[in-house]
């Protein structure tokens, strides 16, 4: 029965290497292909003015909200 088991490990240890390499290659494709945006997207736009300060709405990247604030300093 040594030889059997011997060879179910043999054969075991094929396995997990074939899935690990077929894994490493899905995750390089992954990160390799994710996320490429050529042209930036803007995340701050001035919208509106109050006064003499700037109403400017940040889109955070990836989140489905907008944030509103004023910017007051002073442009030199």
């Amino acid at each position: 029965m040594y030889d059997s088991n011997r060879a179910a490990a043999i054969e075991f240890v094929r396995g997990a290497g074939f899935v690990i390499l077929v894994m490493g290659i899905f995750f390089g494709f992954i990160l390799t292909l994710g996320e490429f945006d050529p042209k930036p997207a803007e995340k701050f736009e001035v919208v509106d003015h109050y006064g003499t300060c700037a109403v400017v709405k940040y889109n955070p990247k990836n989140r489905a909200e907008s944030v509103f604030f004023l910017d007051c300093r002073e442009v030199r």
